[in-house]
């Protein structure tokens, strides 16, 4: 069976993108899952995409595993885009160490707060690259919603309790892993890989 690396150490990220590839006929494992992980990578892409081949080749080259890494972030209209890229370094160290969701979250409502409901359109993006022998792909989804006033829900993670679905008018948080994954930027970038393993024959089930 083969081994699929996802090069990350969020364990939610793992969780959610290991469900999604439940069907797949390989192993699923995060950086946490080596006996050793390799020191991590800088993130000095412009864009999701580069960030996601980025990381997917140095973890590759690192450990010989089949590396699928996910960048993905939250763009704000209102904010001109931000946090975009730098999503996960939003709220800046603290202490030396990162930023927790909590802080991160905090720091986009405060910079909010004067926007009115109809402004706050935002839109998730989702970079995924897989790279092994002989491949090197990206694929990538969107995801449109509204940043909420206050968090909602104890599902997910990083931005998820302040992002509204339309449809559902639920934020992502109060969405079941399942519910999410059918309109999210990650399912649908990850619902792109797994056609194209299926075409490649990469023996999914």
């Amino acid at each position: 069976m083969t081994k699929l690396l996802i090069a990350t150490t969020n364990t939610g990220k793992v969780a959610e993108i290991a469900a999604l590839l439940a069907d797949l006929n390989c192993e699923v494992l995060g950086l946490n899952g080596l006996p050793q992980a390799p020191p991590a990578v800088e993130e000095t892409g412009t864009t999701f995409a580069a960030n996601a081949l980025l990381k997917a080749e140095y973890y590759h080259a690192q450990t010989g595993l089949l590396a699928l890494a996910d960048d993905s972030g939250l763009e704000v209209d209102a904010l001109d885009g931000r946090p975009g890229v730098y999503s996960a370094r939003y709220a800046g160290p603290l202490a030396g160490e990162a930023a927790s969701d909590a802080a991160r979250v905090a720091k986009l409502l405060e910079e909010l707060s004067s926007v009115p409901t109809a402004a706050r359109t935002a839109r998730f993006v989702c970079a995924i690259a897989l790279v092994g022998p002989g491949i090197r792909t990206t694929f990538n989804g969107a995801c449109a919603g509204l940043i909420a006033e206050g968090p909602r829900g104890t599902n997910g993670f990083g931005y998820d309790p302040v992002f509204i679905e339309p449809a559902a008018g639920k934020s992502f948080a109060e969405l079941t892993r399942a519910e999410k994954a059918a309109v999210s930027h990650r399912g649908q970038a990850l619902r792109q890989l797994k056609d194209w393993l299926r075409q490649a024959e990469l023996q999914p089930h």
